[in-house]
């Protein structure tokens, strides 16, 4: 899809359908009928950062911090694994307290007891704590570029710049992390040909995994009043995103639960391939209030969700679909009907 077809799709209510239905075929020819399991521990609310969005934002006071020691963390983490979860996210706001030998003692101590892959999200690192983080066995990282419009970006982010973004994911690329990017939809003064840019950087660099929920507001952020980004919007663009990028993996992500109680399932059907339970024990998980309202998605939630949408879970790592050999990428590819449907 080029820049004039994606801005069609987002500003025409009438394909809606269509679109999905377009989008499921491409998860379905390009990431087969599996959904991808992966266990979140959200480690820390603690962030040195301003952005005017989220309730971790160190100016907001009122949101009690906490932070879960190492051993409790790697603890969790086998405990999720001996559930038959083969992804452990780690999680936290920009949290320097966990310095990069700790990150990389908690990543090795999991990887010595349980044969998992891990997905560090901590936000923006010194470059080499980067590499320290993958030679100490972390698989995957995800960062989040929120928007590609560099006003925006600069206006929501106070003192952080959108180039210093990109160059840590090109970074992690090189490195040779299985990278994870993503948007939000429906950030105050975010425009359809914003997010159309956004789709288009999404293709272009290609990630291996992509991010995509609702803007919500949280009560104790400068936009707080501000509405809630639309749900129906934000399934076009994920099944946009499922169109350009064919294998990504893409999450139905907790956002869309929050703001539609079905969301997830939806989610499933319009290209995700991805769902991530919370297993953040309940006295902290209370307090990691990036917006209001968060749903608590269950391992057990997660598995009723996958079958209503009539798919299978996943039993092994769901590595990068963009990293398989070519013998297994045809036996995903066999059997599917003309790629003709798509266009």
């Amino acid at each position: 899809m080029d820049k004039k077809e994606i801005l069609h799709y987002l500003k025409t209510s009438s394909e809606d359908e269509t679109l999905f239905q377009k989008a499921d075929y491409v998860r379905k020819r390009y990431c087969g009928d599996e959904v991808h399991i992966r266990g979140i521990i959200e480690f820390s609310n603690h962030c040195c950062r301003s952005c005017l969005y989220c309730g971790l934002r160190k100016e907001n006071k009122k949101l009690k911090r906490y932070r879960m020691s190492e051993d409790e963390i790697v603890a969790l983490a086998l405990r999720i694994a001996s559930y038959g979860v083969k992804t452990i996210v780690l999680q936290s706001g920009d949290d320097f307290y966990y310095s990069r030998s700790m990150i990389c003692n908690i990543v090795q101590n999991i990887k010595k007891e349980a044969d998992v892959a891990i997905t560090l999200s901590i936000g923006e690192r010194p470059l080499d704590d980067y590499r320290a983080f993958k030679d100490s066995g972390t698989d995957r990282y995800l960062l989040k570029h929120e928007t590609v419009n560099e006003k925006l970006y600069k206006r929501l982010h106070p003192g952080q710049s959108l180039k210093k973004r990109l160059k840590i994911l090109e970074h992690l690329k090189k490195l040779g992390y299985q990278t994870g990017a993503g948007n939000i939809v429906g950030l105050p003064g975010q425009t359809l040909e914003d997010l159309c840019e956004d789709i288009l950087f999404f293709k272009r660099f290609d990630p291996d995994m992509i991010g995509i929920g609702p803007f919500i507001p949280q009560k104790d952020t400068p936009l707080s009043t501000f509405p809630q980004g639309s749900f129906l919007l934000t399934l076009k663009v994920l099944a946009l995103t499922r169109i350009t990028t064919l294998n990504s993996h893409i999450p139905a992500t907790t956002a869309l639960a929050t703001v539609e109680p079905d969301g997830q399932f939806m989610g499933l059907k319009a290209g995700a391939n991805v769902i991530m339970p919370d297993f953040t024990p309940s006295n902290y998980r209370k307090n990691y209030t990036i917006y209001d309202n968060k749903a608590h998605i269950t391992l057990e939630k997660a598995k009723e969700t996958i079958f209503k949408a009539g798919r299978i879970i996943s039993t092994d790592k769901g590595h990068s679909l963009k990293r398989l050999n070519e013998s297994k990428y045809s036996a995903i590819m066999e059997n599917k009907v003309s790629h003709s449907f798509i266009y």
